[in-house]
């Protein structure tokens, strides 16, 4: 059963009351990367190639067709019992855009980030709702201990 955006909203932070929808709760947009390097999936490990941000005027994203990694600007913290989804708003697809996401299981706490895919130019805002993350009630047998565990927060002395 997927819970209600009030339910989503005590697990994202911070949130406020525009962002909270009937089913899930708006992430906004961070930041912008590029990928300059490759990267590689192997059988024994991981690595994400280098980034590099993408220059914003006045907090403005202009972006051309191509493949963008976008950055939450909220940190998420998906509860013992619960798996994250997370799709794009419409507004993105009403503009030629497309935000790939992964599974976001539960355990998993960080700002995560997605893929955008621009068809054709977009200008878009820091700040602006590019997603909705729902949480659905899953069995699972252990809780994410993962290398993206913790992504982009910052911790205290004792964290």
């Amino acid at each position: 059963m997927f819970r209600a955006g009030s339910f989503v909203a005590t697990r994202v932070d911070p949130v406020d009351d525009e962002q909270v929808q009937p089913n899930g709760v708006d992430l906004t947009l961070g930041d912008v990367l590029e990928q300059v390097e490759p990267g590689h999936v192997g059988v024994d490990g991981k690595t994400v190639g280098d980034r590099d941000p993408v220059d914003d005027t006045d907090g403005v994203f202009s972006l051309d067709p191509g493949g963008y990694i976008l950055q939450y600007a909220e940190t998420i913290a998906i509860p013992d019992g619960h798996i994250g989804f997370l799709y794009p708003r419409s507004t993105l697809m009403r503009n030629s855009c497309m935000l790939n996401t992964a599974v976001w299981d539960a355990g998993y706490e960080g700002k995560g980030e997605g893929l955008l895919q621009v068809h054709h130019p977009i200008h878009l805002e820091r700040g602006a709702r590019v997603a909705q993350l729902v949480l659905a009630e899953a069995a699972h047998d252990e809780v994410y201990d993962g290398s993206y565990q913790g992504e982009r927060v910052e911790r205290g002395d004792d964290g």
